[in-house]
């Protein structure tokens, strides 16, 4: 899933660009709001999160520009602009969330997440993707979340890849470069201790006991299984 970030601050631009990284989205950065109408023709990003008060076109503008050409595609307001007017402004010219700067990381997952459970609903209720079940989980995609009995388990989207992927592979192990190349993209420099921290990560939430998994397997020298 493609997520373009408009930003004119370098830094908060590179902050966003890192959070939504480590949650599996492929970014596209602009850098104002010019560059970010030429990137949204260009690469066709499935979300949008903008800044408003950049230099060159106010994202406010940026929103109606793409609103004019996309109808569906979610935005994200991101600003310093915190008064109730500015949230209702960027609301009724089509935004789906609203954030404040300064922001907590958290924050930005969590509603991050929850425009893209949106997003994929509306999706597959255009074309259905089943869930599927790993032992004793179930995993339902389009929501970004597993299910064990009636324990809700958020994931993110880089969890629903690693996942899906090591379903597909059922009883074969998945090497480290495929896990790479399927969950962080071509482009990503590979690095065992990235793979094996998120793993680890992954298996906190979704294991009964983590020290002793039974859903994903450690095949040493390898990689990961699911029997």
């Amino acid at each position: 899933m493609k997520v373009l970030i408009a930003e004119d601050d370098t830094n908060t631009l590179q902050g966003l660009v890192e959070i939504l990284g480590r949650e599996g989205y492929e970014t596209v950065a602009a850098a104002n709001g010019k560059e970010a109408l030429a990137l949204f023709v260009d690469e066709s990003p499935d979300l949008v999160c903008l800044d408003i008060m950049m230099r060159d076109i106010s994202g406010y503008d940026v929103c109606k520009e793409i609103r004019r050409a996309n109808r569906t595609v979610p935005i994200i307001f991101i600003s310093a602009k915190s008064e109730e007017i500015d949230k209702v402004l960027g609301l009724e010219l089509g935004a789906d969330d609203y954030i404040v700067k300064p922001f907590g990381v958290k924050e930005v997952v969590a509603r991050v997440r929850a425009v893209t459970r949106r997003f994929m609903a509306t999706r597959e209720a255009a074309t259905p993707s089943a869930s599927f079940t790993m032992g004793d989980l179930r995993v339902v995609p389009a929501e970004l979340r597993a299910f064990r009995g009636k324990k809700k388990i958020d994931l993110s989207l880089r969890d629903v890849k690693i996942l899906e992927l090591l379903h597909k592979s059922k009883g074969k192990a998945v090497d480290r470069q495929a896990l790479f190349d399927a969950c962080w993209g071509l482009d990503h420099v590979p690095n065992s201790r990235t793979l094996d921290q998120h793993i680890s990560q992954l298996r906190k939430r979704i294991e009964v006991d983590p020290k002793n998994p039974a859903i994903i397997h450690t095949v040493h020298n390898v990689g990961y299984r699911y029997e």
